[in-house]
């Protein structure tokens, strides 16, 4: 039940105001690690959530930071009462325009105060700089995120990706914990294109030394999608909504194991057919060795090449979007020849091109296929037929790779709801 501000300020009750809490959890420990604090207010009805105060535009700023401020300090209280060995971590929020006005108007910061008062350790808070149409100094308020950073706070930044929390924020914040909220992961139900930013969170979590925190997580499929994106840490209703007391830490231990587990078969299953494909495909070049010849550049070698490969497409799988032949450096031999319309079609603009940029033919130059292996490629989008696809590389002959792009089915179907692409 959530509280629309349509009542008067003073009507929010002091004693009818108590922070709740919902778990977070590490997916490497299994246990919970922290707390996000959520504001509620007591009614006739039960708690409600205090969401919509916060947020509504025409609430009085100052009413908003007083309430604020005795949900915060009620909520290191109870942490206060907590062993000190067994104290988590509270994730608190705060934003950007409300400790900017703070810290000038009185040079320090209440949270800071609250924590010492309680004596409490600040490296057992977790400041979230939430979404806030904020248009103070950014140079500002990175030297305010300094001084919590040094009194021992983590930092987090929440909503990541929308409006203010935007990546050259991110960059100047340099924040410990990337939080970002399963709803965007959902709408990648209907656009792919969503995969792919959700996908770059994992990495810029990772480049910066952050890490990733997924926030409503709801079923077990919502969980499967958290992790293959790459999240450290997790929160949501599949465990927990906020409750007004901590819980044991292994509560939801079995949730996680479950969710590792069926992970890392969907994972093994999936490389078990992908391997035999590469096999598959790297077995379908031993037709065409014979007819190779001595490796040249001239435009007789071009045509060879491409007869070679045009015979060879003959014999792939409908999954096979394309195939070409390139040597070692990377430069392409043969023409492209792509699958339009059920038929093969020669794209001789391709030869001359250098794929030596690409990842994954990185990894063909450090770990060259030979014989039945084959390299495979981890999913993406291809650039020209925008399909989620792998690239499969096998060994034709010293210093010349067969590359195969081959439309990756399963991660077709996770972005149309069901999971996201590993």
């Amino acid at each position: 039940m959530s509280l629309k501000y349509t009542v008067q300020p003073f009507m929010l009750d002091e004693r009818d105001l108590m922070p709740y809490f919902q778990p977070i959890l590490a997916l490497d420990s299994r246990l919970v690690i922290g707390y996000e604090v959520l504001g509620r207010y007591r009614t006739d009805e039960g708690a409600a959530s205090l969401g919509p105060f916060f947020t509504d535009a025409n609430a009085d700023v100052r009413e908003q930071v007083r309430v604020d401020r005795i949900i915060r300090e009620r909520a290191i209280a109870r942490l206060a009462q907590a062993s000190e060995t067994q104290r988590p971590l509270l994730f608190l929020n705060v934003k950007p325009s409300w400790i900017d006005r703070t810290y000038q108007d009185e040079g320090k910061l209440q949270t800071l105060r609250m924590l010492e008062r309680h004596g409490i350790d600040p490296d057992r808070v977790v400041i979230e700089i939430t979404e806030d149409r904020y248009a103070g100094s950014m140079q500002r308020l990175s030297e305010i995120v300094g001084v919590y950073r040094r009194a021992g706070c983590r930092i987090a930044i929440d909503d990541t990706g929308t409006g203010f929390n935007s990546a050259d924020r991110i960059a100047e914040l340099h924040p410990d914990i990337l939080k970002v909220d399963i709803h965007l992961m959902k709408r990648s139900a209907s656009h792919s294109g969503y995969l792919a930013v959700l996908r770059s969170y994992s990495v810029l979590a990772e480049q910066i030394g952050a890490s990733l925190l997924i926030e409503g997580v709801e079923t077990e499929d919502d969980l499967q999608r958290a992790i293959q994106l790459g999240a450290r840490y997790v929160q949501g209703y599949l465990f927990a909504p906020a409750e007004p007391e901590f819980q044991p830490k292994d509560r939801y231990a079995g949730i996680v194991d479950r969710g590792l587990a069926e992970h890392r078969r969907s994972v093994r299953r999936s490389e078990a057919r992908w391997r035999e494909t590469g096999e598959m495909l790297s077995g379908c070049l031993q037709s065409v060795r014979s007819g190779l010849g001595s490796a040249g550049g001239s435009a007789d070698d071009a045509d060879r090449y491409d007869r070679l490969v045009e015979g060879l497409a003959e014999k792939l799988p409908d999954t096979c979007i394309r195939v070409y032949l390139c040597r070692e450096d990377g430069e392409q031999l043969s023409s492209n020849f792509q699958r339009e319309g059920g038929r093969w079609v020669r794209q001789p603009e391709y030869r001359g091109s250098n794929w030596s940029w690409r990842p994954y033919f990185v990894a063909d130059m450090l770990h060259p296929a030979v014989g039945v292996n084959a390299n495979i490629s981890r999913s993406y989008t291809d650039l020209g037929t925008r399909r989620w696809i792998r690239t499969i590389s096998a060994s034709l002959a010293p210093g010349l790779i067969v590359l195969f792009d081959i439309m990756d089915e399963e991660a077709a179907v996770k972005t149309d709801g069901s999971g996201l692409a590993e």
